[in-house]
């Protein structure tokens, strides 16, 4: 059987999620390079994996999949019980399936949006575009917001080692790529206003699997980097 397919660059954010859902089950993967400067991702050939030309693409022998939070939750299902792992919560019956799911969407309704403008403002889109102006209103704007969903992790964390219980489960990994990003702007000091949220990150981060993804995201970014896609 061949191994699955990721199509992106696995310095892009939800490339980088789904490769650490396959770094965590242990699962066998190629990693399919494709140029996003060049607009690879536009293409015809990569529209027939995701018809709205982001990344990644992905593919199980005949299975095609986009969106990388399916794509995980596909991998969980397909080779979490082999790894030993409960990311998904279905092992602690309804309700501890329900507790990640809760998380889960936490991180995409709340934490994402408060998150990654700053990400964006202060990595991407320079990065990006070369010459783009950090829009500093919308940065503190942004900071407002996630100090604001970060006190209620804080609380949340004061019960509980992880979001969803006492292990890690889907919900905290799916927080990785932007908060490994925000971390290395000027803004990273804001998590040290939060020791549990601080303290829960540092636990995130020393996994295996974890610094495995992270090395292959860089820390520091410049516009010459762009040739080297």
């Amino acid at each position: 059987m061949s191994p699955m397919k990721v199509f992106g660059h696995p310095m892009l954010t939800n490339v980088a999620r789904v490769l650490l859902f396959l770094e965590e089950v242990g699962a066998e993967y190629e990693l399919v390079p494709v140029d996003f400067v060049a607009g690879e991702h536009k293409k015809p050939q990569h529209l027939q994996l995701n018809p709205f030309g982001k990344m990644p693409g992905f593919q199980d022998g005949d299975l095609v999949l986009f969106e990388s939070r399916a794509i995980g939750k596909y991998i969980i299902r397909k080779y979490g019980g082999t790894a030993g792992l409960d990311l998904l919560g279905e092992n602690s019956g309804i309700e501890g399936s329900a507790m990640v799911d809760l998380w889960t969407e936490v991180e995409a309704q709340e934490y994402y949006p408060a998150i990654a403008p700053v990400v964006f403002e202060c990595i991407i889109n320079p990065f990006i575009m070369g010459d783009a102006e950090t829009n500093q209103s919308v940065v503190d704007e942004s900071l407002v917001r996630l100090r604001g969903v970060l006190g209620i992790y804080e609380a949340r964390l004061e019960k509980s080692s992880y979001l969803a219980g006492d292990s890690i489960s889907f919900a905290d990994l799916n927080h990785i790529p932007f908060t490994f990003y925000f971390m290395t702007t000027q803004y990273a000091s804001v998590f040290d206003e939060y020791p549990k949220v601080k303290a829960w990150w540092e636990a995130i981060m020393a996994r295996p699997a974890v610094q495995r993804v992270c090395k292959n995201m860089p820390t520091q970014f410049s516009v010459g980097m762009r040739a080297a896609f």
